[in-house]
């Protein structure tokens, strides 16, 4: 259980009849081998492709809701134009060239006192020697199950890893074929 987060993208694929032949895409689905008997391929429109995923990355998250989904959290599937993808890269990147990381307590969760407030247990780690950029641009975000909303080195290897999946995909070129991406949570 918890915040569970992904990117796919989706490759149109069906074939028209007036399409030139050799521009028709010929799938092929098979399970140890043999023909996979209960998909049609001719009846295939899309095939779906998972980018990236994340787990309890909640200022990645934050940043999907309010800048791809309108502000709207419930889990809904989004679509992501790709000059988004680059902006959400363009702002790890900052967040990471701003950042050094430092040792210093993290929170290694909490119990509550007689008042039902909260009592952070910390311990030696690794944390943000000035987090007012990673705050500025890609804050944390609190919710059920969501993760940590400490700025340590948790939050950056976040953020590397967002830097690497995004690079590695922005770096295709596709032309004409370029797919559809969306964005989908779940928690």
């Amino acid at each position: 259980m918890g915040l569970d987060m992904y990117l796919y993208k989706k490759h149109y694929v069906k074939n028209w009849n007036h399409d030139p032949k050799e521009e028709h895409i010929k799938l092929t689905v098979k399970r140890d081998g043999k023909k996979y008997p209960f998909i049609n391929t001719k009846k295939v429109t899309y095939i779906q492709e998972e980018v990236a995923y994340w787990r309890k990355s909640n200022q990645i998250h934050d940043w999907f809701v309010n800048n791809v989904q309108g502000g709207v959290d419930n889990c809904q599937e989004a679509y992501v134009d790709p000059t988004k993808l680059k902006e959400l890269l363009q702002l790890c990147i900052i967040v990471r060239d701003s950042t050094v990381i430092v040792k210093g307590k993290v929170n290694n969760g909490y119990t509550l006192n007689e008042k039902l407030e909260k009592i952070y247990d910390t311990v030696d780690g690794m944390v943000l020697k000035d987090s007012s950029a990673a705050e500025e641009l890609l804050p944390t975000q609190s919710g059920f199950f969501f993760g940590q909303t400490d700025y340590d080195e948790y939050y950056m290897e976040d953020i590397k890893r967002t830097i690497q999946m995004l690079e590695a995909e922005l770096a295709i070129e596709y032309g004409k074929d370029a797919p559809e991406y969306y964005y989908r949570s779940s928690w």
